[in-house]
């Protein structure tokens, strides 16, 4: 699994134990390596080896240091890496192979927080910060399709792709109704959007992980982890509040390992 964010140092801790009811995960690493962008304003990578940062000498062709998004490809072969803060930076995405990195299509709208999750196995965008708006994209083997817009103008939520080639969207904030934060579990199927459930605490700049039937949610303002169980047939089932954060951190970084995994 390829991990990035440079979004901030502290924002690369990486989320291991979270409450008791997590212990049942039995985390894997894809490749057995995480790759994981450190420092603001800068263009380094590095990879987590067994507990340890390793800086690698190849660097991302951008500087993104902020509202960037990056998701596993190619059953994780590669890295895709977009969006940022400022210019076209905003529109821009590279793909990192373990050693290499290459340019590739731009969005044809600014998606800064907009994040990357698999829509029918393509990476997808949702909305922009500061542009307000909700437009959604989608990349294929030659460039970007707009998908139906989003209800409402949202970006820092987080995009989750489920086996039925559906994507969720859960959480962010509405800059059409006076900036909330939102609780909305979204679903993106067959082109069209459903709200079908809601987070048990509203959140923002939280991250996602699926394993199992289950999406973890990890939340940034109300520092909640929250549990969505589906059926097997990947309908909503139940949300459930399973624990607290120590700390509100920001736009966490999740993977699969092993338990006690550098405890």
């Amino acid at each position: 699994m390829f991990l990035f964010s440079s979004l901030r140092i502290w924002s690369t801790k990486v989320i291991c134990k979270a409450a008791t009811d997590l212990r049942k995960f039995q985390r894997r690493l894809t490749r057995r390596k995480i790759i994981m962008l450190v420092m603001r304003h800068t263009r380094l990578i590095a990879r987590l080896d067994d507990c340890s940062l390793n800086e690698l000498t190849v660097r991302l062709n951008e500087q993104r240091s902020s509202g960037h998004a990056a998701l596993s490809i190619e059953n994780g072969k590669k890295a895709l890496i977009c969006f940022g803060w400022t210019g076209d930076i905003r529109k821009t995405c590279e793909i990192f192979d373990g050693s290499t990195i290459v340019s590739t299509f731009a969005s044809d709208s600014t998606h800064n927080r907009g994040g990357l999750g698999l829509y029918k196995n393509q990476p997808t965008s949702v909305g922009y910060y500061d542009e307000q708006h909700q437009k959604a994209e989608t990349l294929s083997a030659t460039g970007w399709t707009a998908l139906p817009n989003h209800p409402k103008r949202i970006s820092g939520h987080s995009l989750v792709g489920l086996e039925n080639q559906s994507m969720l969207l859960i959480g962010g904030k509405d800059y059409g109704n006076g900036n909330s934060v939102q609780s909305g579990i979204w679903q993106l199927k067959d082109e069209n959007w459903n709200e079908i459930g809601e987070l048990l605490q509203a959140d923002i700049y939280g991250s996602a992980i699926y394993i199992g039937r289950s999406v973890y949610y990890f939340g940034f303002s109300s520092k909640a982890i929250q549990r969505l169980d589906f059926t097997e047939t990947e309908d909503l089932q139940t949300v459930e509040l399973i624990g607290n954060q120590p700390g509100d951190y920001y736009v966490h970084v999740l993977f699969q390992t092993a338990s006690n995994y550098c405890v």
